[in-house]
């Protein structure tokens, strides 16, 4: 008698997926000329050849640039015929915020003793009258009267 095989799902693998689609991210916001790319689509929809235009770079170098923003699903395109427009896609952009905003934290604490540190330096360094308020002086009106 042989039994069915049992479906389990493999949380290391969706794991690795969740993992290897962030680096696809990571690894196509790390050149400027896709960051650049990416904001031209913000709002819009492009032709290849209207993201081309600004660039001092070859046409196929252009959409290798734009294959590679496909690929970490940053961009999607739409073909008809020999024709692509081009559009954002910001949820992966949204996944990595969200891993980063992870290390938030971190950076609060720094920002927290740095304030405090120029608060301190602030307080030392001040004349001691400055601190003290007007010990000793007459106002305007004081010596008018």
């Amino acid at each position: 008698m042989t039994s069915a095989p049992l479906h389990v799902v493999d949380e290391s693998s969706a794991a690795d997926r969740e993992e290897a689609a962030l680096d696809a991210v990571f690894a196509a916001l790390s050149d400027p000329v896709r960051r650049a790319i990416l904001a031209q689509l913000d709002g819009r929809d492009l032709l290849v050849s209207e993201i081309a235009a600004p660039f001092d770079i070859s046409l196929q170098a252009v959409s290798r640039h734009i294959q590679v923003l496909v690929r970490a699903g940053l961009v999607t395109q739409e073909r008809t015929g020999r024709i692509s427009r081009c559009r954002l896609d910001a949820g992966p952009i949204y996944t990595a915020a969200v891993w980063l905003s992870r290390y938030s934290k971190y950076w609060q604490a720094q920002f927290d003793l740095l304030a405090a540190t120029l608060h301190d330096i602030d307080h030392d360094i001040r004349p001691k009258a400055t601190r003290g308020g007007r010990r000793g002086r007459k106002s305007n009106r004081e010596r008018k009267a």
